[in-house]
């Protein structure tokens, strides 16, 4: 399924149920768009598969629709069962989506939400390659549907918006993909095996708490420090702004919250930053995911090259955490041999 794109005609991919049956309708009857959605989902790769539908209508499909918008350029394995995909969209730029393993038959999605990334996060090769724009709602269902193609039998039953981008700065193409994805005649994959990882953008967070779908929610707060998340993350807001709007959000979606620490060696794992984490979480129901930095050439903070936290930070850290009275769990390291791990999207070795 590795068919050029063609550059002309509209994709179906992102439509939703309902929408697909509006713009359908001068070609079919409601429930043969239902089947085309369906179909769809189950990862059709052209209108002629498409055996519930008769000739003419497969041929009318054929030529005012298609049901690609990506190419791969490159796919990598890793040993540890990791699958990444490099896709090349319709204007030419370039995106990854990984499927990592999630045990006998199962894996979990990372999907990206833009090509590039406008934030700058020190820590992380997206953010070094600038921002080139948004992607739609079909470029990012469609990864979901190439990941489940490359992973040969492995069913994402997970979902990570955790890859290239920041989700909250596209919201309305990321809540059009999710209802494309939840969707039980579809897809079918519920909100809560689906979480948005993000920077902390307080408007975003506030209309997802106010609009829905109320999919999990991250927040990448790698230090509690104002002062230092600002230098790490150049595009963070103010920390008790974001601690409003994710106690906003917590009472919305009854659900607990995921902090996420991206660990760097001699910087963000002393014990100041251990307590400023247990001020932050305070009042909140939070588990703190810990993620050893994953090594990026080329990447440095205040003049000094990045390095990994040694065993004995992480140990230590998690330690002081857990002093503070935080559940605290640590993300094993998985890709990392394709470039694929948190942090090294946009990079293949």
């Amino acid at each position: 399924m590795n068919e050029a794109p063609n550059a002309e005609n509209p994709v179906l991919t992102g439509f939703s149920r309902d929408e697909l049956s509006s713009l359908l309708a001068p070609l079919l009857p409601p429930y043969k768009a239902r089947q085309v959605f369906a179909w769809i989902a189950r990862g059709a790769g052209s209108f002629e598969e498409m055996s519930s539908l008769g000739k003419r209508e497969r041929q009318e499909l054929t030529r005012r629709f298609s049901l690609r918008c990506t190419r791969e350029t490159a796919r990598l394995a890793d040993r540890d069962g990791t699958v990444k995909l490099r896709l090349a969209l319709r204007d030419g730029a370039e995106i990854e989506a990984v499927l990592l393993s999630g045990g006998p038959g199962r894996g979990t999605a990372c999907l990206s939400t833009q090509a590039g990334c406008p934030l700058g996060c020190v820590f992380c090769k997206t953010g070094a390659l600038g921002f080139l724009r948004n992607l739609g709602a079909a470029e990012m269902v469609e990864q979901l549907l190439r990941l489940r193609e490359a992973g040969e039998g492995r069913e994402p039953d997970r979902i990570v918006i955790m890859g290239m981008g920041e989700p909250l700065l596209n919201l309305e193409e990321l809540r059009r993909a999710l209802a494309v994805i939840m969707d039980g005649e579809g897809l079918g994959i519920s909100r809560r095996r689906i979480t948005v990882s993000t920077s902390g953008l307080v408007r975003g967070i506030r209309e997802l708490a106010d609009r829905g779908p109320l999919p999990r929610l991250a927040l990448s707060l790698t230090s509690a420090r104002e002062e230092l998340r600002k230098g790490l993350m150049p595009g963070a807001e103010p920390l008790a702004q974001v601690k409003e709007a994710l106690a906003r959000y917590q009472e919305q979606s009854g659900q607990r919250l995921t902090l996420e620490a991206v660990l760097l060696g001699g910087i963000n794992t002393g014990a100041e930053e251990a307590a400023a984490f247990g001020r932050f979480a305070r009042g909140l129901d939070t588990v703190v995911n810990l993620i050893p930095w994953n090594p990026v050439e080329g990447l440095s903070f205040r003049g000094r090259a990045l390095r990994e936290p040694s065993a004995g930070e992480i140990q230590s850290f998690v330690r002081l955490l857990e002093g503070e009275g935080l559940k605290v769990t640590r993300r094993f390291r998985r890709g990392r041999g394709v470039g694929g791990a948190c942090g090294q999207l946009g990079s293949l070795p």
